[in-house]
């Protein structure tokens, strides 16, 4: 293990209670993190001093969580997260105590939090490691361990069974036998959790190092099912052909492969979610998956919503996940190329290619070369570098253009655009004011005009 060096501004943070005669402890993360040795940017910490003795000793202090006896000092350039020693009560709603009462001592504030890892405090005044609850060990093992009854700890809060799994994955620890079979028995509490502190979680234990270590544990546990059942309902469906997995194996495997960045993660996760609601099957022959790409970006996009995922990150999972299919090959031609980038869009297409590697990747069980779409970059990167026109924007007409020979703002001017898109990416030499408007004026009877 390593040592719990924090910065000298934390020490003098701390003396500031000393000198009012509370103590002060560096508790959670921070002190897990700085053992295991890895780098700490946020500092929470306990203490003896009520929330208005902290907010009488610091001169900016903002009452983030004054409730449930937390406030945030802002103290030589830090953000230090400060709890009154607690206990709490019951928790109805299985994540939120019904009522917060203060403790007396350390000890009783270490006792009621959720693994043995988190349930260690630094002692900033006498820089000692209080450990009541073999966390260290623990750590040392690469244990998830839950503070005394797991059943009584994951039924007080249905969020902390979600985390031993986020924490297991993202650590590349094991769950105590005790803490995990105590996940099953929780999951009535953790449907009680907010869609948003799920996806928190979720998406933690998505950028992992190996994810599929996490996926895998919330199958295992139940969890999955939870929050997804259109993604239990990937597993058994065989696709046989090139493919070494079944629909759920190969998602884990290419969720795997993918880069660690979020709405490439959860789009190697989804992209064949559909593949259940789109199999055929005949006699005698390998089953068909025809359009589950639309079939999967119905259920992406359900299910992101459902998670109260931001709407940026939804539609760019669902694009890609819509547009994962494309087969490119030699015979297309630079109109083809030219609406292919139209329909991915160029800031869309670095992802989408890494989604391709990480989706043929996890057919075949082991990694492909990505300098296959390199022919195809290289012709997208020559129709990005003559600035041809591939979207309406670049068209060298505009809405008031049309107006001026009579063509009217509305449903009838965005259709006569798009036409003369297509126009010139079949011909982008056509791309000039006074060819489009002629053309233009070529089209308006079409439109009743």
């Amino acid at each position: 293990m390593r040592a719990i060096n924090p910065p000298r501004e934390l020490y003098e943070f701390a003396r500031v209670l000393a000198d009012a005669g509370k103590s002060c402890f560096l508790v959670g993360g921070a002190v897990r993190d700085y053992l295991l040795g890895r780098e700490v940017s946020d500092f929470d910490v306990a203490t003896d001093a009520r929330p208005e003795e902290v907010i009488k000793a610091y001169k900016r202090v903002i009452p983030t969580g004054i409730k449930h006896g937390t406030v945030t000092v802002l103290f030589k350039g830090m953000e230090i997260e400060v709890t009154t020693f607690r206990t709490e009560s019951s928790y109805a709603d299985g994540r939120h105590p019904d009522s917060v009462e203060y403790a007396s001592t350390i000890g009783e504030d270490l006792s009621r939090r959720d693994f043995t890892m988190n349930a260690m405090a630094f002692d900033l005044g006498a820089r000692d490691l209080l450990d009541p609850h073999g966390g260290r060990e623990d750590l040392a093992r690469r244990l998830v361990r839950a503070v005394g009854d797991p059943l009584e700890r994951f039924r007080e809060d249905g969020l902390r069974p979600l985390r031993a799994i986020r924490f297991a994955s993202q650590l590349g620890f094991k769950i105590e036998g005790g803490t995990l079979a105590a996940i099953g028995p929780s999951i009535v509490r953790f449907r009680l959790v907010s869609a948003e502190r799920v996806r928190e979680e979720l998406q933690k234990t998505l950028l992992s190092p190996v994810p599929s270590l996490g996926l895998r544990l919330l199958e295992e546990t139940g969890l999955l099912a939870a929050i997804s059942p259109e993604l239990i309902g990937c597993r058994g469906v065989e696709q046989r052909g090139m493919h070494v997995f079944d629909v759920l194996d190969h998602l884990y495997a290419s969720v795997d492969a993918s880069p660690p960045e979020l709405v490439l993660r959860l789009a190697a996760l989804l992209h064949d979610i559909g593949k259940p609601a789109a199999k055929k099957e005949k006699e005698g022959e390998d089953p068909t998956f025809y359009r589950h790409e639309e079939y999967s970006a119905r259920d992406a996009e359900a299910l992101l919503k459902r998670l109260r995922f931001p709407n940026a990150v939804t539609d760019e999972v669902v694009h890609l996940v819509r547009l994962h299919m494309f087969a490119y090959d030699d015979s297309w031609g630079d109109p083809a190329v030219r609406r292919f980038l139209a329909r991915v869009g160029p800031d869309s297409l670095d992802r989408l290619f890494a989604l391709r590697v990480a989706d043929g990747t996890g057919i075949i069980g082991r990694p492909v070369d990505p300098r296959g779409l390199d022919p195809l970059r290289e012709r997208i990167a020559a129709v990005l570098a003559a600035k041809e026109a591939f979207g309406i924007a670049d068209l060298a007409v505009k809405g008031g253009d049309l107006s001026s020979i009579g063509i009217p703002p509305g449903p009838k001017m965005g259709m006569m655009l798009k036409e003369l898109l297509e126009t010139v990416m079949d011909d982008p030499a056509l791309n000039e004011r006074g060819r489009l408007l002629e053309i233009a004026g070529k089209l308006k009877p079409k439109y009743g005009l």
